[in-house]
């Protein structure tokens, strides 16, 4: 197992305390190089120790703990966010595909997060997922989606996303240019997009974005979308659907 140095981010001391128990308990092989109460303090520590990952609060007087990046000309460490629950941030962390704990921190979720750092994933991988992640904070609504596919992140802007299938526990993103197989289920996009009304649930296998709608037969209940997509529309959703793409 590598060995990481680690720093710890949190306006509140028993939280600094906290963590750095749990991680000197349950993560072989962490050290705790310092413990900062704000972004700026923190932005002095990494420039002198270096460390491999960074423990950061979202919400800090003064700076949010994803606002780090914009002290940097150059990221060179990983970084896991702390959050208290809030739907939007958890969201905008699973969109961008970004660690994150909930407070109250998770033994096993701590461990996974501390073991992806280990791994030593992309430097240039995490700073496009940074830039999701911050553009959907600050604007509140997703516009991108970061997938893996092939071992390789892809960025997915939700203009060409035209449908989104489910295929057991997996997904096939139908886009403009190409498809995407997703180890996601339906369920998980579907909670990622519930702020943003292109998308639609038309059926338990499909999920569409109205703007590549094409035409929809209320006959047969066939909806054809751009790329010669088609897909099949629940009779349950039928009334639904219909104020949908009238909205």
């Amino acid at each position: 197992m590598k060995s990481v140095r680690a720093i710890l981010v949190d306006d509140e001391e028993s939280a600094r305390d906290v963590l750095e128990n749990l991680l000197l308990r349950f993560c072989e092989g962490v050290e705790i190089v310092a413990k900062c109460a704000d972004v700026p303090e923190a932005v002095e520590k990494i420039k002198e120790l270096s460390p491999d990952v960074v423990f950061l609060d979202i919400e800090m007087p003064r700076y949010a703990g994803y606002e780090i990046v914009s002290f940097f000309d150059q990221v060179n460490f990983d970084m896991i966010f702390v959050t208290a629950y809030d739907q939007h941030a958890i969201r905008a962390f699973e969109v961008a595909a970004i660690d994150y704990l909930l407070k109250p921190v998770s033994i096993d979720r701590l461990r996974a997060a501390v073991e992806r750092v280990q791994t030593r994933r992309s430097k240039e991988e995490q700073l496009q997922r940074m830039e999701v992640l911050k553009n959907t904070l600050e604007s509140k609504e997703v516009k991108n989606l970061v997938i893996s596919d092939r071992g390789q992140q892809q960025i997915i802007p939700l203009d060409s996303l035209i449908a989104l299938e489910a295929q057991e526990s997996y997904c096939i993103l139908h886009t403009t240019n190409r498809n995407y197989t997703v180890s996601k289920n339906l369920k998980h996009f579907e909670t990622s997009l519930s702020d943003n009304d292109r998308f639609f649930r038309v059926h338990k296998s499909w999920i569409i974005n109205k703007d590549h709608l094409q035409n929809y037969s209320k006959s047969d209940l066939t909806i054809r979308l751009n790329n010669n997509i088609a897909t099949k529309l629940s009779k349950y959703k039928k009334a639904e659907f219909e104020a949908f793409i009238l909205h």
